[in-house]
């Protein structure tokens, strides 16, 4: 075997023997073969080195010609009939791999076509050759402007416990990544649930201290419900919550570590030296270990990448560009996208709100904060309710009919104002029904008396309310009593020949058949 000389003794060869010293001397100082010292003094004289120059002429361009001469002249790898075999079945090959055959059987196939090779020269080929078994071949991203780009992903760190009980739960951890910096954070939690991605939204700008521009996230369903490498579909509670933090989302692709490296790589290194081996008492106290563990370990530590210390970096370089800390945490809306029930209300958090008739049977989509409740239909805002408690109900009294209005709300005043329209004397009797502690008990004998207006007459019922409230009878079924007896009455009563004389449709007036003297009329 002979030893590989590296360049800087290959220009120490060449500046010993312009010196004047000679082969075997310089074999001995270099400690390398006499005759590889020939080899490389005949190669540099081939690229036109001479020995009358000095150290001067030594320049990298006449190393690198001097390199690709002798490799030229060395002999290539040289590889059998069988690797020759397979450099002939190479598309084949090519194709067998790509649709995820195993190499056991593509050999089997490669029998089959009178190839037959061992299988460790097909091994050997596959990787060498068509890139097999082995990792891809990639590129470093930029890390692109400092306060831009945050990468986050869920981590799995190990069993925790939870409850008074102590039962132990599997926990995972939100690792917010720095692009620029590689400051990181860490938000643990039990779920992977949309809450729990924005409480450690939000807990990660208090921790950093500003809203980055970007965040780059994993295709979790609680931010994209259907993913795509162009367009991905978010969900629209994320959405407007990215709108109100003003940043920009770019997920990842999905089966994709290569699209969020930076976070990828911290995972493992946040397991296992923040999480794992400490003993938590809870969650909340687990959450505070990792929060000062970030700062003090993951912070300071020299960057195997950037030989720097993450916090320094991000505290003078990206901190002064971040978008404003927000001042209030964010309140999660409640979305929701009930039905128009046939009572004109629609159910959310089990409480009930009104709907105008006109959306009765349709899904309206409904966003619930603190104050408000707004329906949407078809993109249309159609309704703001404020919000109220559970079991509660908000109605407004436009979106009932009208005639049905008074009785949904109880409204006393509507009774009396339509009475009243009715004949000065139902209206004070609708009142004095009305007179009670409790006046909405007393409704029914005003929709009694209304619909004595109806089949009497209003002239009928003015006079029995009258007469009644003369005799200060204040009953509704008094009044009912008098008109049905007047009635009974007015059918009893005999009536006259004129009475029962009926005109007659065609009828003639008298003059018409009158006759003059001559014959004319």
């Amino acid at each position: 075997m002979f030893r590989e000389v590296h360049m800087v003794e290959v220009r120490e060869v060449l500046r010993l023997w312009l010196k004047g010293h000679g082969y075997r001397r310089i074999a001995q100082l270099v400690q390398a073969d006499r005759k590889t010292v020939r080899r490389y003094v005949e190669a540099a004289e081939g690229v036109g080195l001479g020995r009358s120059g000095g150290d001067e002429l030594l320049t990298d361009e006449l190393l690198g010609a001097m390199a690709e001469q002798l490799q030229t002249g060395r002999p290539r790898h040289l590889y059998g009939v069988a690797w020759q075999q397979l450099e002939g079945e190479r598309k084949f090959l090519e194709e067998r791999l790509k649709a995820g055959l195993r190499l056991t059987k593509v050999h089997s196939l490669l029998a089959r076509r009178g190839v037959l090779v061992p299988y460790r020269t097909l091994h050997r080929f596959c990787v060498a050759e068509l890139e097999f078994g082995g990792q891809r071949k990639t590129v470093p991203v930029a890390d692109g402007e400092p306060g831009q780009e945050l990468q986050v992903d869920f981590g799995r760190m190990g069993l925790l416990k939870d409850g008074p009980e102590g039962r132990r739960r599997l926990c995972w951890a939100l690792i917010f990544t720095a692009c620029y910096s590689r400051h990181l954070y860490c938000w643990l939690s039990f779920r992977q649930t949309l809450p729990e991605v924005i409480e450690g939204c939000e807990q990660a700008w208090r921790f950093f201290g500003g809203v980055f521009g970007v965040i780059i996230p994993d295709s979790l369903k609680a931010i994209v419900i259907e993913a795509d490498p162009i367009a991905p579909r978010f969900n629209q509670a994320f959405l407007e919550y990215a709108q109100a933090r003003r940043f920009e989302i770019d997920p990842a692709r999905i089966r994709r570590p290569t699209d969020k490296p930076r976070v990828e790589r911290v995972v493992n290194y946040v397991r296992e030296s923040g999480f794992r081996g400490e003993d938590f008492r809870d969650l909340d106290d687990a959450r505070r270990w990792m929060a000062n563990w970030c700062l003090g370990v993951a912070g300071v530590r020299v960057h195997g990448t950037t030989q720097r210390r993450p916090l320094e970096v991000f505290e003078q370089e990206e901190k002064p560009l971040l978008l404003p800390c927000p001042e209030r945490f964010y309140e999660l809306p409640l979305y929701a996208e009930p039905k128009v029930h046939r009572d004109y209300h629609i159910e959310v958090a089990r409480s009930l709100y009104s709907v105008p008739e006109r959306f009765i049977g349709e899904r309206v989509w409904v966003r619930a904060d603190r104050e408000l409740v707004k329906v949407y239909h078809r993109g249309q805002l159609v309704k703001v309710h404020p919000r109220v408690a559970p079991g509660r109900r908000s109605t407004d009294p436009q979106d009932l009919p009208q005639h049905k209005r008074a009785y949904a709300m109880r409204d006393i005043e509507f009774l009396k104002r339509t009475a009243a329209g009715h004949g000065r004397a139902v209206g004070v009797y609708a009142a004095r029904l009305l007179d009670s502690p409790l006046p909405w008990t007393r409704m029914r004998q005003v929709y009694c008396l209304l619909g004595l207006v109806r089949r009497y007459g209003p002239d009928r019922t003015e006079q029995a309310c009258q007469r009644a409230l003369e005799l200060d009878v204040i009953n509704v079924r008094t009044v009912q009593r008098v008109l049905e007896r007047a009635a009974e009455e007015a059918a009893a009563a005999p009536r006259s020949f004129a009475d029962n004389v009926l005109p007659l449709r065609f009828a003639r007036s008298p003059e018409e058949f009158g006759v003059q003297k001559g014959g004319r009329p």
